[in-house]
């Protein structure tokens, strides 16, 4: 009787074993998985705040135009703007349609 529940409880104690390091491996698995997704995040939001930074002033755009395209950049009105189509091997302009937000 006694052999019986020496041998019980260690059968028990390695399935116990087996189960809790199941479960941490998945967890860590989870932990990695999410630290990773963490660090992209995170090296997308310092591009996008760097981005911000360095292009969000007008002053900042001016001078760049300054310094890197001296005339070669005109100011144009909204209405000018229009999108191109290439399809069906012709090319379709529309005008782009300003939706109001104010509104």
């Amino acid at each position: 009787m006694k052999k019986i529940l020496t041998i019980s409880l260690i059968f028990s104690l390695i399935v116990i074993t087996s189960f809790i390091k199941n479960s941490t491996k998945k967890i860590d698995e989870e932990l990695f998985s999410l630290k990773e997704n963490i660090s992209d995040l995170n090296l997308e939001l310092n591009n996008v705040k760097l981005e911000f930074d360095y292009l969000s002033s007008p002053e900042k755009l001016i001078s760049y135009q300054n310094l890197y395209f001296e005339n070669k950049l005109t100011q144009k009105s909204i209405n000018e703007i229009e999108i191109i189509d290439l399809t069906k091997e012709k090319i379709l302009t529309n005008n782009v349609k300003i939706i109001d937000s104010e509104k």
